[in-house]
């Protein structure tokens, strides 16, 4: 799997439309939606999946609202039950020549919800618009299909790895049920090109996937990670990301790997609707060719989260994007997208092992 830094031959994102998600307030995400797709179609093309025709409409005028390049963004017709493709779509990954294959974890819903069915057949439709060749892994013993959330999985292309217990080792919404750590670990080596996997505790607060890493630690570099870190010890997430503090700085020779740069992220205040905790992080950013896509919050914390973000990365233009209304659907940007890898080719040393550089 490669790093979300490396070429895109596009990026994917699902037309807004089930209120639920955003209740009482789906009236702006389409908006907001539009924003991410204009700025996206300045760096690369995006494809757009729309539940029915009427949905379809109804992009088509908001990206003509916001003067989106239309030339760079496809719209296809395509039934989903909810748009957060991070985790219901594939994961592009590269085979020993360079090629992308799209794997199709099976969804379940995050095992919380019942309306998942339609979801779970995004994978099928996106292997037809685009012909990539698309694998169902599955557990060798049984033949049952693996169930994963790529919101759940953040590696740095050079076989690291990033998880949290809490996602994946504990009894709350378990994906893969009598799957131990081990189990996971050879999962994620097979299917993935992961020679280490960094185990971090829980994720933020208000995350109702239990536990992605995507809220709380991101690779930006081989080498360099962003921690979400939350220091007024009054806050529910201050234990969780010293916990995970103290588990990043044990990894390199726990993993048996090279140093790593920790850098950390504030957390903003915390975000309420209607008496619930919003899981509002600066971590859940997209990193695209050439731009960074960054939730903010209208906090103070936003100008530290996108400069800390601009220095990590000068090559890119750090961009915010306004997500009071979208993290209602307990999700904001990185859940919302999922990058389809441009092929990469590879000399036949390179090819040789998973896990090489290019």
């Amino acid at each position: 799997m490669p790093a979300e830094w490396e070429p895109h031959r596009a990026t994917w994102i699902s037309w807004p439309h089930h209120e639920p998600d955003w209740p009482g307030k789906l009236g702006p995400i389409p908006w907001v939606y539009a924003e991410i797709a204009r700025v996206l179609a300045e760096h690369e093309p995006v494809e757009i999946l729309c539940h029915t025709a009427d949905v379809m409409d109804n992009a088509r005028l908001a990206l003509e609202a916001h003067d989106v390049v239309r030339e760079r963004v496809r719209l296809h017709q395509v039934p989903t039950d909810r748009v957060w493709l991070r985790d219901s779509a594939p994961t592009g990954v590269l085979d020993p020549g360079g090629h992308v294959v799209l794997l199709n974890w099976a969804f379940n819903g995050w095992a919380k919800y019942a309306n998942w069915q339609l979801d779970a057949r995004v994978g099928v439709a996106m292997a037809g618009i685009t012909g990539l060749e698309r694998n169902e892994p599955t557990w060798a013993d049984t033949g049952e299909r693996i169930v994963l959330e790529g919101g759940g999985i953040e590696v740095n292309g050079q076989g690291l790895m990033l998880v949290t217990e809490e996602w994946l080792l504990s009894d709350v919404q378990v994906r893969n049920p009598g799957l131990s750590r081990a189990g996971y670990e050879a999962l994620f080596r097979d299917w993935l090109g992961v020679r280490h996997t960094i185990w971090l505790g829980e994720g933020c607060v208000g995350d109702d996937t239990h536990g992605h890493i995507d809220d709380v630690a991101r690779f930006v570099g081989t080498d360099t990670i962003v921690l979400a870190v939350e220091d007024d010890p009054r806050d529910e997430n201050h234990e969780r990301s010293m916990d995970n503090v103290r588990r990043l700085e044990l990894a390199p020779r726990q993993a048996g790997v090279g140093e790593l740069r920790i850098v950390k992220l504030p957390f903003p205040r915390p975000v309420m609707m209607n008496g619930e905790r919003l899981p509002a992080s600066y971590a859940n950013f997209y990193i695209a060719n050439g731009v960074v896509l960054v939730p903010t919050f209208n906090d103070s914390s936003d100008r530290v989260a996108l400069s800390t973000l601009s220095d990590l990365m000068p090559d890119r233009q750090v961009v915010g994007i306004h997500a009071v209304d979208l993290v209602w659907g307990l999700g904001t940007i990185h859940c919302l997208t999922q990058q389809e890898p441009a092929p990469q080719a590879r000399s036949p040393r390179a090819s040789s092992a998973i896990g090489d550089p290019d």
